[in-house]
């Protein structure tokens, strides 16, 4: 099965990747992550990435595409993936469709998580992050001399500070100028689901499989 999960941020698209990818056993490809994971391990985009990174500059798309098709052609890939984090903009979409064309792969499904502005603003501005493993919880639940329940690591939950509310709001406004517009153009090139991203995690989780079956 291969997945491209959508969505502005904060809605929940890593936390929905990552619970699909151990459900319907595929791989993960989180963009950030497939980076890091190739500049550490020196491949030939690795390198010119890392070049690119440590210039303080964004890595181009055609680098960052590049990376992905590599992790598509790869073993590792052949029960499917879910796409995490690209494409964001209408230019890496044209590059992802290339990339699809050239590996075969036309069936598809676009996953898209929906909830307005006020609520991811709510939810990101009150959530803390684990310093140790990266694991997320409202700062209502967090409270002093807390144990994380996913690594056991003592007063480790912190603020991000991109989970600023201003910042937020600045990344909500380019989402919806630059990102919004990919969904238009996968309207009629993949098998579109749209889910209610404001749900309890399960529950999306649920609504997903619900729909992919």
């Amino acid at each position: 099965m291969r997945i491209i999960i959508f969505g502005a941020p904060g809605v929940g698209k890593g936390t929905q990747a990552k619970i699909l990818s151990n459900k319907l056993n595929i791989i993960h490809v989180s963009t950030g992550d497939i980076l890091r994971e190739a500049i550490k391990s020196e491949t030939e985009l690795g390198k010119k990435a890392k070049a690119i990174v440590e210039s303080g500059e964004l890595v181009p798309d055609d680098i960052v595409a590049g990376i992905i098709k590599d992790v598509l052609m790869d073993e590792k890939s052949k029960n499917g993936f879910i796409l995490d984090g690209f494409p964001r903009t209408v230019n890496q979409a044209i590059i992802l469709e290339k990339i699809f064309n050239e590996l075969n792969i036309h069936n598809f499904y676009l996953v898209k998580l929906d909830a307005s502005d006020e609520i991811i603003i709510d939810r990101i501005v009150n959530r803390l992050v684990c310093s140790k493993c990266g694991n997320i919880l409202n700062k209502n639940l967090v409270t002093e001399n807390f144990v994380c329940p996913k690594c056991n690591s003592l007063n480790s939950y912190m603020k991000r500070k991109d989970d600023d509310e201003e910042v937020i709001k600045r990344r909500l406004r380019v989402y919806r100028e630059q990102t919004e517009p990919v969904f238009n153009f996968y309207k009629d090139k993949a098998k579109i689901i749209k889910v209610d991203g404001t749900k309890l995690i399960d529950e999306v989780t649920n609504d997903i499989l619900l729909k992919l079956n």
